[in-house]
């Protein structure tokens, strides 16, 4: 009868790890302590600024979520081991092609949506193939493509319109089906009785007293929210979600396992595109315009959040949810300090400050999970 030892906790090829130093590796710790503490500031300096009333609250939530949902592409993208630096000039392009789709040629506004969103995420696409096919740094291609795209949202409304802002869109969406996915709001029943009741404030005075200041959620928030879910559903659940992290990690070690990592990095330059052209058709439902310098410096607010919430500039780390975290700490800062009385130029030294630490902390992360000295 054998005597060898079963307990696997004798096998030196198992390494413990103490309960501390498994939350340390957690890509979200970045972004929950970065939350907290800019929770904790704003509570202590801007509590009776009205930062958190119904209206201040919905101010730096429309923030956040228009962070969170370039941030989503941006994060899974990073995993993947590939930057996009076209984001922001894809807003701006995404939002004046359904304005000239929509205003200028006069489409129904539903299709100038699904055209524009087709177009930019074929440009997603080609982003991808080009970086797969040339070996190019994803920087580099995507640089490119930041000063291309930009340069069409300028043009053609100028030779179109001789003009850079084309309006009207609200015109042009009045009944239209797909509009309202994009720029309305909803639970607004709630809200109503949430005035009623003394919960919210009311207008007092003129033709809308009696009715919630705020009326409803806007529908870019409940984007942020579904892009959020099914981001962390597609990263932490599926079979996808474990090529993303092959992909970023270790790239031809992936594909000698059998990842197909020229479509997973495709793919993710196509969702990226996705989410830029979400916000773009979000923010001109809500203005009924488009302007060509929309979305600037978009790209790196995006990176920006996700390296706040725990991505490795390296590829293969990270988290949707803490790339969420990430957005809503750039939110809450920006909003906050003006809330707080402070000098909003200040917010970019916040930030890099932020940023820094998010960074080093990173670093130290990255240092724990390879063992580097």
């Amino acid at each position: 009868m054998s005597n060898a030892p079963t307990d696997t906790a004798t096998d030196e090829r198992i390494k413990s790890r103490s309960r501390f130093r498994e939350a340390l590796i957690r890509p979200e710790l970045g972004g929950m302590v970065g939350t907290v503490a800019v929770f904790t500031f704003f509570l202590l300096f801007a509590f009776d600024s009205g930062m958190f009333n119904s209206q201040g609250i919905m101010n730096w939530s429309v923030v956040s979520a228009q962070f969170m949902i370039i941030a989503v592409g941006a994060c899974l993208l990073m995993i993947a081991g590939e930057f996009d630096l076209s984001v922001g000039s894809m807003i701006g392009f995404a939002g004046m092609m359904i304005a000239i789709f929509g205003v200028t040629l006069g489409w129904p506004v539903w299709m100038a949506i699904l055209v524009t969103f087709a177009l930019c995420i074929s440009i997603g696409a080609l982003n991808g193939f080009i970086v797969i096919r040339t070996g190019l740094p994803s920087f580099i291609v995507t640089l490119a493509f930041l000063f291309i795209l930009r340069g069409f949202a300028i043009f053609l409304p100028q030779v179109i319109e001789r003009k850079t802002i084309i309006g009207g869109l609200n015109d042009a969406a009045e009944g239209d089906w797909l509009a309202p996915i994009f720029g309305g709001k909803i639970l607004g029943g709630l809200f109503q009785w949430m005035g009623d009741a003394g919960m919210i404030a009311v207008f007092e005075r003129g033709t809308r007293a009696g009715q919630p200041v705020v009326d409803g959620i806007p529908m870019l928030i409940v984007w942020a929210i579904v892009l959020v879910i099914l981001g962390h559903i597609l990263l932490t659940k599926t079979q996808f979600g474990n090529w993303i992290y092959a992909a970023g990690g270790d790239t031809e070690a992936a594909r000698n396992s059998g990842v197909p990592v020229n479509r997973v990095k495709i793919s993710m330059f196509m969702l990226t595109a996705f989410c830029a052209c979400v916000f773009a058709t979000c923010q001109v439902m809500e203005f009924g315009s488009a302007g060509a310098d929309r979305g600037l410096l978009k790209e790196f607010e995006a990176i920006i959040a996700v390296v706040i919430g725990g991505a490795l500039l390296t590829g293969g780390y990270g988290s949707v949810l803490g790339a969420a975290l990430g957005a809503l700490i750039f939110g809450v800062v920006q909003q906050g300090l003006f809330f707080a009385g402070v000098e909003s130029s200040l917010f970019r030294v916040f930030l890099g400050v932020i940023l820094l630490g998010a960074v080093i902390l990173n670093t130290y992360i990255r240092r724990i999970i390879t063992g580097e000295r």
